[in-house]
């Protein structure tokens, strides 16, 4: 089991981490493929967008507001177990259950609902989990914890996408909905088997939590930010809102993209091809730009990520017709979101509060959760341009997208601890 701090050991990363792998694999395969291609079943193909953007968009306002909350409840926690297990164990078992109502929902009032429960039982859990680095991992190794994490939930966000890619075209072509269960029930396993390690392979010290203050208080303090006494966490989140804008968007309607723009036959597959080679650039860079920068400092590799990805997105304009092409530069931009995900995340860690690890871990959801639903926003916009003239819209969500690359990354400049 994962010890104190003096014998932390190379396996201990994966025990602290393999949870971050299957929640990836679940949240990768919903979003990428399951979801965009469950709506086409209640809404109007003109209007995809539209519906995909909002329904997306409400849940990850739940996960805004829930995982600050669970952070807060951790931290102040006594369980003889541990602050963080016992609300993995709750939050994801709810997740499991709730999985079954994707494939029985009849309508998008339906699917809507069972999406923002998943989101608010999703980041019950996540938001103590996500303590598990600042504390277990000494100091000076929490950008190696922080690329193994990385490591672990891209390789999570692709493992499953092409598998339930192939499930959900033969769904979508009428093949019948057992294609639809089996790219449900495959995620849930998942998450299973990692709630399972999780709980028993990582062992946090026992006894009382932070301050114990009484609960009504300690629930408002949870959004409370003290922004004279650190504002190096005020720029950092508001420069990952930026970019996890850029990433999430291209992400959120790449399927649309490539069934519009590039006129692909088999747009669920064409988009997990995509998925995979961005994820492969990803893993190739994760690992190495966590550990790097344990050496160099976090706002150099954060800002040349941003940067990269800017210039991918400029590329995919530059050759938006070709499919070989845009996959080559889904590589480009996966090498960019690797790094980025890893040096942040180690920056975010080395600005965490003492005693509130798990709250302000929570608080950057934020900017994860804040970026990735107003990224859908722009799925309205897209519509309006794409009605004006044909696949308008595409391009000014490239726009869109370079330029929260480019703001995102300049704004890390704006944090002068080292």
């Amino acid at each position: 089991m994962v010890g104190s701090n003096s014998t932390f050991r190379r396996v201990d990363y994966i025990k602290i981490t393999i949870f971050g792998f299957a929640l990836s694999a679940l949240w990768g395969s919903l979003h990428t493929i399951v979801i965009p291609a469950r709506l086409l079943d209640f809404v109007a193909a003109s209007e995809k967008s539209t519906y995909l953007g909002l329904l997306t968009f409400a849940g990850l306002i739940l996960a805004m507001i829930v995982q600050p909350i669970a952070g807060t409840l951790s931290d102040r926690s006594g369980f003889g177990w541990g602050r963080r297990r016992p609300y993995i164990l709750v939050g994801a078992t709810l997740v499991i259950l709730l999985l079954s109502g994707i494939g029985w929902c009849g309508s998008y009032a339906a699917i809507f609902l069972i999406y923002c429960l998943l989101q608010i039982t999703s980041n019950t859990a996540q938001g103590p989990y996500q303590a598990f680095i600042p504390d277990l991992v000494p100091g000076g190794r929490r950008g190696v914890a922080s690329g193994v994490k990385s490591f672990l939930e891209i390789g999570g966000g692709v493992a499953l996408i092409y598998p339930i890619a192939l499930f959900m075209d033969r769904y979508s072509a009428g093949e019948g909905s057992s294609w639809l269960w089996l790219s449900l029930v495959i995620p849930g396993f998942v998450l299973l088997g990692a709630i399972i390690a999780t709980i028993l392979m990582v062992k946090e010290r026992a006894g009382a939590g932070g301050a114990q203050l009484p609960l009504l208080p300690a629930l408002l303090k949870s959004f409370k930010i003290d922004v004279k006494a650190n504002p190096d966490f005020v720029w950092f989140l508001i420069s990952r809102l930026f970019i996890i804008m850029a990433f999430t968007t291209l992400q959120t309607f790449a399927l649309y993209f490539l069934m519009d723009v590039v006129g692909v036959p088999d747009p669920a597959t064409a988009t997990a091809r995509f998925s995979i080679v961005a994820v492969a650039g990803m893993l190739v860079v994760a690992y190495p730009a966590g550990r790097l920068s344990d050496r160099i400092g976090r706002r150099p590799i954060t800002l040349a990520s941003g940067l990269l990805g800017a210039l991918g997105i400029g590329l995919i304009a530059l050759f938006q017709h070709s499919y070989l092409h845009i996959i080559l530069c889904g590589g480009l931009v996966g090498i960019s979101f690797g790094a980025f995900m890893s040096s942040n995340w180690a920056l975010a860690t080395d600005l965490v509060a003492k005693g509130e690890e798990a709250r302000y871990l929570g608080l950057t959801n934020l900017a994860t959760a804040g970026g990735a639903a107003l990224a859908r926003l722009i799925g309205p916009v897209i519509d309006f341009f794409n009605a004006r003239s044909p696949n308008l819209g595409y391009t000014v969500m490239l726009l869109a997208c370079f330029t929260y690359f480019v703001v995102g990354s300049f704004l890390i400049l704006k944090i002068k601890r080292r």
